[in-house]
């Protein structure tokens, strides 16, 4: 071999080696992790008919819900937080920013077979999410209209939705009964998915939760909405279904209770699972995480359940503390945490999410926060800076002829549901004999994700301080005072703070008050919009479209058979 030979030889195989090189280095930059969104990641977890104690942290021992109250103790609990009494209003609410009472939607639930939605001139949250370059997706319920595709979630801002639309579904075989009408209620996008039959919905709509996760380009930031069904009562047939695989609470002998205590044991294990897939994804760092329920819990056999809002009065689908004091939570490394007392209303997560996610769009929108009713609650949550919402209009339903609003400490109710069959207080207390299992808190899902990012569960003591703040006891003083209110005879007046457990009417002693607060539910009476409740339309019958809820509003009619 000559040395031209040798050179030439020796500069083929650096060439090559750097060749390989280079490769090499595009493999690991393709392998490494996208950058992350200089936005938020916003979970949004609700719940449906959840009671107010129907979890461990408001103080419960009899259903153990460890992953709930690991996220809770590790994030900011909302003590004084109102949703709307029952399920429409309150997502309603949600999305919008708006009481129900200004979207038209106060009075009661939409059905599948009505020819309504949430009207098409409202703005919804996932839409200005979007505008920030948020990936948007609904997973589970969403009951906010379908009987034409563009009062559907991919018509209003979702990029994907597994669920249903309709207000419940059975668990397993996934179909709805309403208004004597029966059918399948279970979509991909727009397409019936007819092949989870048999599969158990909370299950479905967790691993989806995951999957959305774990493929989630985590340079764009993820709006995942995960409404569950979980723990509403499914059909008539069968109302409270549990998977097999998940032993009830021996401890429980009411046998709807014990039935109860199975689904909420799945819907726990379903937030332990999220929270699990975005530390795993390394996504919770830059994540803001939402725990709610829709309305107060259905206890005592109302709708078929088995809730406890113990020891609120009242049910779902009434304006007493029972209906709209609501389970709420929020998680994020930047908030502060332990329990707030501050007012907050559903209405406001629009613009507080908006402003955790640094919207640029306030002063492009010419200033929304006066378009709606919701308030600011971010500066709250990073700083403990006081609440700007001073009061809360719980609903006004000119139709059943109730209304309810808080003012600071006062709360006025005038009228009420089912003519005050269910304006009592109900169980169960949720105590027991057992104690509390703050070892079951520690070692859930969520317990240990906090642990891997150095923000441990380690005190006990401080759970309990934490758990004790949590929980509402209703003063003995109160409870002997148990002064009459019939709000179908006359407005009732109540210190809330006080006695929120609404036992000491105050309507006689205070009638100044009782009249300011009458005066401003006529005010806001006079920006109400009517109710858009229509009567049920026969062509929305499942029967007509192979046993399917569907979009029957996009499609006609021919000789009074419902045609394509």
């Amino acid at each position: 071999m000559t040395l031209v030979d040798f050179i030439l030889m020796t500069r083929v195989s650096l060439l090559v080696m750097i060749t390989v090189f280079q490769s090499s280095l595009l493999v690991v930059d393709a392998e490494q992790p996208a950058p992350p969104s200089s936005r938020p990641h916003i979970i949004f977890i609700i719940a449906d008919d959840l009671g107010w104690n129907d979890v461990g942290f408001h103080g419960s021992n009899q259903i153990p819900t460890p992953n709930i109250d690991a996220l809770a103790y590790s994030g900011l609990i909302l003590n004084n937080y109102y949703v709307t009494p029952i399920c429409t209003p309150s997502r309603s609410a949600l999305m919008t920013g708006k009481y129900p009472i200004h979207t038209g939607m106060q009075h009661g639930v939409l059905y599948g077979a009505e020819p309504r939605g949430l009207p098409l001139s409202e703005k919804l949250l996932p839409e200005y999410l979007k505008e920030l370059g948020y990936k948007n997706h609904i997973v589970g319920k969403w009951h906010l209209g379908s009987y034409k595709k563009e009062y559907t979630p991919l018509y209003r801002g979702f990029d994907s939705h597994l669920g249903y639309w309709t207000g419940h579904q059975d668990y397993n075989d996934h179909t709805a009964c309403e208004t004597e009408m029966w059918g399948l209620d279970m979509r991909r996008g727009m397409e019936p998915a007819w092949d989870l039959h048999g599969k158990y919905s909370t299950d479905i709509f967790t691993e989806e939760a995951v999957r959305i996760i774990k493929d989630h380009n985590t340079s764009e930031p993820l709006f995942l909405y995960l409404a569950h069904a979980a723990v509403h009562s499914a059909n008539p047939y069968n109302p409270l279904p549990g998977p097999d695989n998940i032993a009830a609470e021996s401890n429980i002998t009411d046998f709807h209770r014990r039935k109860f205590s199975v689904m909420l044991a799945k819907l726990d294990e379903s937030v332990g699972h999220v929270v699990h897939a975005l530390q795993s994804h390394q996504m919770l760092n830059n994540s803001v995480i939402v725990f709610t329920t829709d309305n107060g819990g259905p206890a005592a056999g109302f709708n078929l359940n088995a809730a406890s809002n113990w020891p609120l009065r009242g049910v779902k689908n009434t304006l007493w503390e029972g209906g709209v004091r609501g389970v709420g939570l929020i998680w994020s490394n930047k908030t502060i945490s332990g329990v707030s007392s501050e007012l907050m209303h559903i209405t406001d997560w629009l613009p507080t999410l908006l402003s955790a996610a640094n919207n640029d769009l306030w002063n492009n929108d010419d200033n929304l926060l006066d378009k709606i009713d919701g308030f600011n609650q971010w500066p709250s949550f990073l700083y403990g800076e006081p609440s700007n919402r001073t009061e809360v209009l719980h609903n006004i339903d000119d139709i059943h002829g109730n209304a309810a609003l808080t003012v600071g400490d006062w709360k006025y109710i005038n009228g009420t549901n089912y003519n005050g069959q269910w304006d009592g207080w109900y169980g169960p207390s949720g105590r027991s004999d057992e104690p509390y299992k703050i070892e079951l808190v520690k070692d859930s899902f969520v317990g240990i994700v906090m642990k891997e990012i150095d923000r441990p569960l380690d005190s006990s003591e401080l759970i309990l301080e934490t758990r004790s703040e949590a929980t509402i006891n209703c003063s003995k003083k109160n409870s002997e005072l148990h002064t009459h209110c019939n709000p179908l005879e006359s407005p009732c007046l109540f210190n809330i703070r006080e006695d929120p457990c609404e036992t000491n009417n105050l309507a006689n002693r205070f009638p100044n008050i009782l009249s300011h607060l009458s005066s401003i539910v006529k005010k806001f009476n006079k920006t109400a919009v009517p109710p858009g409740n229509m009567p049920v339309d026969s062509r929305g019958d499942p029967k007509f479209w192979d046993y399917l809820w569907t979009n029957f509003g996009d499609y006609g009619v021919v000789n009074n058979d419902v045609s394509v």
